[in-house]
């Protein structure tokens, strides 16, 4: 399954913070089969920050981001995607 998730409280974070933070879901998420972190987008004037992810649940993907130092906000199965 897929998730998209919500982080509220990043505003200002840069480029680089944004890959270093995106580095330790990386790092972290070997502690949970089947959680693969895949990309990360930010809006630094919200300071809303968005990762996409693949996992056998919410649950499993909200335990990496909080092993990792930044639980989200927000965790959204999206199981529908168009290009």
């Amino acid at each position: 399954m897929r998730f998209m998730d919500v982080h509220t409280e990043m505003k200002g974070i840069t480029k680089d913070q944004l890959r270093k933070e995106h580095e330790k879901d990386i790092k972290a998420q070997a502690s949970e089969k089947g959680v693969k972190f895949i990309k990360a987008w930010a809006d630094p004037k919200t300071g809303r920050v968005f990762c996409l992810s693949e996992g056998p649940n919410r649950e499993a993907v909200q335990r990496v981001h909080s092993k990792a130092g930044h639980p989200a906000n927000e965790i959204y199965e999206v199981s529908v995607e168009v290009e």
